[in-house]
């Protein structure tokens, strides 16, 4: 199964609460922290929400 990076590249202190447990929910916390997620239409969801906060790249293995 693909995986995909997860990299939050902006703050979350002027967003919406809902974003910030979303950002949280993802695993990240501080700028250009990040995770590697299974590439899931949960994930993707997440990810949708808070396309303006972070940077997704694939990783092929």
């Amino acid at each position: 199964m693909a995986k995909i990076k997860v990299t939050l590249v902006r703050s979350t202190i002027g967003a919406l609460p809902k974003h910030k447990k979303t950002v949280e929910a993802l695993g990240l916390r501080k700028i250009n922290s990040a995770n590697i997620h299974e590439d899931n239409a949960a994930i993707r969801g997440m990810i949708d929400q808070v396309t303006h906060l972070v940077k997704v790249e694939e990783i092929n293995e």
